[in-house]
């Protein structure tokens, strides 16, 4: 098996973004992640209709992720054979029924139940994505393609969540799942309108999990990726406790609209020059999330570097997750959907490692502590991508 084959469009007669097409797949993004964090911001309003306190209805989103988690590398496995739009679009009419079947319980059995398959039509989602933009968009325009269609996620954490729990307290937690449901409608009939099909694989051509795991490059990535999942999320899990070093733990919306518009910012700037220096920026938002770790454990009690800081944290994680995903495209060409799962697997395995860890270090030696374990972590991740300059993150070639 290869992994030089050629991500982007064969046709050279199309040299430029279908954006229609890429804003499609951004739209699914976001309806994935509405999806999964929006009983966050309504968890008195689903508990006092289920009859169950904050901290059992906060597992409904903890059974979305294990939905995503257990199921994105089986179902992707299973499915090679399946049209890949009909797949998506099996995922996102997922979407509206199972919401719609959330809107409507009043069992907390029947919604745990649903949340856990959304999930797992979330993993498909993602693990559809990136390789799909790929295919779509010209060979030298593949990870611009992707970054487009990464912007699904940040928006949805920087005005989707907010304006979902607004509508959610005015007119209902049960009517803002509902108006869900129809979204992901509406969404259907723009992707059978405008995205174009790729045939799954068959026969002898159904790949193994095995041989993807074995393509140079692909280790590399899912480590580095996976460090950096884990340092994110040791403080972005935590936000709120560690606010309160900087007195800023009553405007936790205050700074984490802050992260979520400067994390599209930092998309922005992926975006423009991915496709030229992806392992350069790699190396440096690595180190430039490494400074905002120790920035943060320096003047944590000292609210205006700390909203500074989580600025430029937000522009980084807007946009490396998007550098991750090329980089795993790229290094496993045809094999790019199956990748994409174990990207998605290891991406809630490493967040639920930093909320068990974080959790632990939180507890034990409190929230000064979470800055420097992040840096200690990407500085491995750093000297890692550093160290994978073949196949991984590879130099680019010589003009």
């Amino acid at each position: 098996m290869s992994s030089t084959v050629s991500i982007g469009g064969p046709s050279p007669a199309i040299d430029r973004l279908p954006v229609g097409g890429l804003l499609a797949l951004a739209m699914a993004g976001f309806i994935t992640i509405m999806t999964e964090v929006m009983p966050a911001g309504l968890l008195p309003q689903m508990g006092g209709s289920l009859g169950v306190s904050d901290a059992v209805a906060g597992q409904l989103v903890t059974t979305y992720a294990a939905g995503s988690l257990v199921t994105a590398i089986p179902l992707m496995t299973l499915t090679q054979s399946l049209p890949r739009r009909l797949l998506l679009l099996i995922a996102i009419i997922g979407f509206a029924a199972l919401n719609a079947v959330t809107a409507m319980s009043s069992s907390l059995s029947v919604t745990l139940v649903a949340r856990f398959l959304a999930g797992a039509c979330g993993g498909l989602v993602w693990a559809l994505l990136t390789g799909y933009a790929a295919r779509m968009a010209p060979s030298r325009l593949a990870g611009r393609a992707i970054a487009l269609t990464g912007i699904g996620a940040p928006l949805a954490f920087s005005l989707g969540v907010p304006a979902g729990t607004f509508i959610g307290t005015l007119i209902g937690w049960r009517l803002a799942f509902g108006l869900m449901s129809v979204v992901a409608l509406l969404l259907a009939g723009w992707i059978l309108a405008v995205l174009p099909d790729f045939a799954g694989r068959r026969g002898d051509q159904r790949l193994a999990l095995r041989p993807i795991l074995t393509l140079p490059g692909i280790r590399p990535i899912l480590a580095v990726m996976g460090l950096f999942v884990v340092a994110h999320n040791l403080l972005y899990t935590y936000i709120a406790p560690f606010l309160v070093l900087s007195g800023l733990a009553e405007r936790v919306d205050v700074v984490l609209l802050c992260f979520g518009l400067a994390g599209l910012a930092g998309l922005w700037v992926v975006g423009a020059l991915i496709d030229r220096r992806l392992r350069l920026m790699v190396l440096g938002n690595l180190v430039l999330f490494g400074a905002c770790a120790v920035a943060l454990g320096l003047w944590s009690t000292s609210p205006v570097v700390v909203l500074a800081v989580t600025a430029v944290w937000g522009m980084v994680a807007g946009g490396i997750p998007t550098l991750f995903q090329t980089a795993s495209v790229q290094a496993a060409g045809e094999a790019a959907d199956v990748a994409q799962a174990l990207f998605v697997t290891v991406w809630n395995s490493a967040v639920a490692v930093a909320g068990l860890a974080g959790g632990a270090l939180l507890g034990s030696l409190g929230a000064t502590v979470l800055p420097w374990a992040m840096a200690c972590l990407l500085a491995l991740a750093w000297l890692t991508a550093w160290l994978a300059r073949s196949s991984s993150f590879p130099k680019p070639p010589a003009i």
